[in-house]
């Protein structure tokens, strides 16, 4: 793995960030490298029953609250949130969007920026890969990176081939020995994990973890797309 100092990730809900790359976060972190977390949207609000005046409020608090908490499982800190709204990313400027990731990015300055996969059935998931390759698009005079897009179990691989480009793996991340706290880390998640054989239970987590590691001739891994890389 080519030595990184800063990384940055930028993810449409609280858990995406886990599921798409938590291995590879605690990995990188083990390594003394920095990561900070940035968050879109305001958590599953889109989800709201009749007559509950509060449930956005409350589904908000838990949310950052949660991840905050798997953050913290992978010794990490650095956790932000920009609000937007559940499942309606679609409903604003893509450039109100790109802004918000392009302050974040002046701040970081990061060496790798791990987001969504283009293809992505979720429309916060793509108009996040979007606004993500907007924000980073190669200008004179920008920092030399790599953009990597990862898959999210429950949403990645749900897209039909004649809707979009499927996620095929370009760059695997070994992760066997941070597997455990990849699931630490969804732990603080549990509301938003369901029981097997739901793609987004731990069980599945793993399966998927040990599939794409035997792609790549290890014990597990998570899986990217490269989209840009100045090396």
């Amino acid at each position: 793995m080519m030595r990184i100092h800063k990384v940055l990730v930028i993810a449409a809900h609280p858990d995406d960030e886990i599921l798409g790359c938590g291995g590879t976060l605690a990995r990188l972190r083990a390594a003394g490298s920095s990561a900070c977390i940035l968050l879109l949207g305001e958590g599953p609000t889109a989800r709201k029953p009749d007559n509950a005046s509060n449930f956005p409020t409350t589904v908000q608090q838990k949310a950052a609250s949660s991840a905050l908490a798997a953050a913290a499982a992978l010794g990490l800190n650095d956790v932000r949130f920009a609000g937007l709204p559940d499942n309606r990313f679609d409903t604003l400027p893509l450039l109100d969007i790109v802004k918000i990731v392009e302050a974040v990015k002046s701040e970081v300055q990061p060496d790798l920026v791990l987001t969504h996969h283009a293809g992505d059935l979720n429309i916060d998931h793509a108009i996040t890969h979007r606004a993500t390759m907007t924000a980073f698009r190669p200008l004179p005079g920008e920092k030399e990176l790599a953009v990597l897009s990862f898959e999210v179990s429950s949403s990645t691989e749900y897209t039909p081939p004649a809707l979009a480009t499927t996620f095929h793996p370009t760059i695997y991340v070994d992760i066997a020995r941070y597997l455990p706290a990849k699931q630490r880390a969804l732990a603080a998640y549990a509301s938003e994990m369901r029981p097997w054989p739901h793609p987004r239970s731990h069980e599945a987590v793993e399966y998927l973890a040990r599939l794409r590691g035997s792609q790549c001739g290890t014990e597990a891994a998570e899986a990217f797309v490269l989209c840009r890389g100045v090396f």
